[in-house]
């Protein structure tokens, strides 16, 4: 099948029924010449987008009702970058169309300071399901990721029975292999050394600080960070603290308990200081040894760079564990400082993109003082 502009002529067919609806809906948004789907394009076609929110929504319905979810979150995100359809989002009946996703939310966000009071509920309610669906997806990962290696980081040398570890307790004794007499060669395992490790869950075991790049490119970071930082946050064993920064710093960790309300607080967009933010989250470790620091950035320093680096190498000095993350979104690696993740990388810290489902192991070789899952696809410094 081909749908476009000049497929009747080239194929010598004329579309019709639903054929010729999502032919339409495509040329309202790819063939409409920059001007909004719905109008009337020269040769009397459907094309353009008409200038109000319901009209949008029409063609929103239409492209829901012809395509799976997975376009349809892709025109979208045409339809607003090519067509300048962010003033519309903050119609309700518009908001109430979409097919909501982590970019919508990025979009949303960016537009709440003029967000009008009559949009804002349901702009919360559409950022809510987004985010309750990252939840379902993610948290019983992460939690299971976690709390194993929070248990392992805590090796004890005499363990109870039930915190022994088994395997490895069995290949520090194979030396130990005794053959049973009369059993045609069984044998058994003395374990003159046993291995375990102590259970996390009672006590505070781990800091962790995210530190979050709030500029307008990290819209997709800022969702998926909001997220696991209410996961990791639920997690007894840890005291997480969650920071966004621009060319300020805000600390959200007191809105931990509800991720929309982190999302809310934030303010894409603006410069970027992560020298400043650094700062912040050094004045914040108490227990450099046991503490995680999470930097998420594209590493574009608005700042004094020199003293970001210095930071990043005192920390490590002390005892802290480093992450850095030029994304943690599924789309891999955006325009990022390579001069600066060069310097990271020199100093233990390697930057790299970080999809979310890859972030639960990150975090466990993290809390584990164990060499970082890098994805051999990324770009490094």
């Amino acid at each position: 099948m081909v749908l476009g502009a000049d497929s009747a002529q080239s194929t010598g067919c004329t579309l019709t029924g639903r054929d010729a609806a999502m032919d339409g809906a495509l040329t309202a948004l790819y063939e409409s010449g920059g001007r909004q789907p719905g109008g009337r394009g020269g040769s009397g076609r459907s094309a353009g987008l008409g200038a109000s929110a319901p009209s949008v929504a029409r063609w929103l319905g239409d492209i829901r009702t012809y395509f799976p979810s997975s376009v349809v979150q892709v025109m979208q995100r045409d339809a607003i970058d090519r067509l300048g359809l962010s003033a519309l989002l903050l119609e309700p009946e518009m908001l109430e169309a979409v097919e909501a996703d982590v970019h919508l939310v990025g979009t949303l966000l960016s537009l709440n300071k003029v967000m009008p009071e009559t949009t804002k509920e349901t702009a919360r309610a559409v950022v809510r399901k987004v985010v309750e669906k990252l939840e379902s997806r993610l948290t019983t990962r992460t939690r299971a990721a976690l709390t194993g290696a929070l248990d392992r980081s805590a090796k004890v040398s005499r363990p109870r029975h039930h915190d022994i570890d088994w395997n490895r307790t069995i290949r520090a004794n194979l030396k130990n292999y005794l053959t049973l007499p009369g059993e045609d060669g069984a044998g058994t395992i003395v374990p003159e050394r046993l291995i375990g490790y102590g259970r996390a869950a009672q006590s505070v075991k781990k800091d962790v600080i995210l530190c979050i790049d709030q500029s307008g490119s990290m819209a997709a970071s800022v969702v998926y960070a909001s997220v696991f930082g209410a996961v990791l946050a639920s997690m007894r064993a840890l005291r997480t603290r969650l920071v966004v920064f621009d060319t300020a710093v805000v600390d959200l960790t007191d809105q931990l308990d509800d991720p929309v309300d982190v999302l809310f607080g934030t303010q894409l967009g603006g410069g970027t200081d992560i020298n400043r933010a650094l700062a912040y989250c050094q004045s914040r470790i108490t227990r450099p040894a046991d503490t995680v620091v999470v930097l998420i950035s594209d590493l574009y320093e608005g700042g004094i760079r020199n003293e970001m680096l210095k930071r990043v190498a005192a920390m490590k000095a002390s005892g802290v564990q480093f992450v850095t993350l030029l994304a943690l979104s599924d789309e891999g690696a955006p325009a990022y400082d390579r001069d600066h993740a060069t310097a990271l990388s020199a100093l233990g810290a390697p930057a790299f993109a970080c999809t979310p489902d890859l972030f639960p192991e990150v975090m466990a070789a993290a809390i584990e003082k164990r060499p970082l899952p890098v994805p051999d696809r990324e770009a490094q410094g």
